[in-house]
């Protein structure tokens, strides 16, 4: 298999795991939208992307067998809002977390079935295991293939870059707890919503927990040498290793460092500026 990621291309990535990325590649996607088909004789569809007729009308005829199951790993976007109409072409049930309030959520999305943590989906031919990871977003889950054990991670974990984390929805605190607690299920790989698989889960987690924490330490250096500074004036210190276009967005997981400091004490917000606690 080759290893670029192209739309519209059916690949297998494990044995009864096949992918299908979205035609909606872009700075916050990547290459686009992974949606993955399950199964041989009855599919379940994880997170058919969004609503565009050529990516859904693809996933129907490249599954190959009824879709039986759509389930969404969260309500952003660009992951989600294909599900109604893929559920109204095939009659399939729909998995997954209802959308929180705030913006940038799906409001189409309305699951058949709520799954909370450790429920399964059991079919003929595998189990899939829901994991509830607050973090990126408050609905966020990810799945276990049991069999396999391939964790499909949604925007928890992605290929090519670190996720947005977007309060008040997006949480800094959560997303470490939920990477953290991931190190405790035994994966042997991680098929994540946007970029290739990963075959080294532990190193890929631990990895990001480390830049998370890291970029903390930036975030408490920064404060103690720019007191009484907006988030945006924290940007250009903080991320200075960031391409300053990328700006607006990075201020949003700094402001979810900084709320999660705040939280724990060690950061003070002042009508929008903000010290060390």
């Amino acid at each position: 298999m080759s290893s670029e990621l192209r739309a519209g291309i059916l690949q297998e990535v494990a044995t009864g795991v096949r992918r299908l990325v979205a035609p909606n590649p872009g700075m916050m996607t990547g290459p686009g939208t992974n949606t993955y088909l399950l199964g041989r004789d009855a599919i379940a569809v994880i997170d058919p992307g969004p609503r565009i007729d050529a990516h859904i009308d693809a996933i129907a005829e490249g599954a190959g067998a009824p879709v039986r199951w759509i389930l969404a790993t969260h309500t952003h976007p660009d992951h989600s809002p294909a599900v109604s109409a893929l559920a109204a072409m095939t009659g399939a049930e729909v998995l997954g977390r209802p959308a929180p309030e705030g913006r940038h959520q799906d409001r189409t999305f309305h699951p058949d079935r709520i799954l909370d943590d450790a429920d399964v989906l059991k079919t003929a031919e595998f189990e899939l295991q829901a994991v509830h990871t607050p973090g990126h977003a408050s609905n966020h889950v990810c799945y276990l293939l049991r069999k396999h054990r391939c964790l499909f991670t949604g925007d928890h974990i992605i290929n090519g870059s670190t996720v947005v984390i977007d309060p008040p929805d997006g949480n800094m605190q959560q997303y470490i707890e939920s990477l953290r607690r991931l190190k405790d299920i035994d994966i042997a790989s991680i098929a994540p919503g946007h970029g290739e698989v990963f075959t080294n889960p532990y190193e890929v987690i631990d990895w990001i927990i480390d830049h998370r924490l890291e970029r903390e330490g930036k975030v408490i250096a920064a404060l103690r040498k720019n007191p009484a500074s907006t988030s945006m004036e924290l940007v250009a210190v903080v991320y200075k290793d960031v391409d300053r276009a990328l700006y607006p967005v990075a201020e949003r997981s700094l402001l979810a460092h900084l709320i999660k400091l705040k939280d724990e004490g060690r950061a003070v917000n002042d009508q929008g500026r903000w010290r060390q606690g």
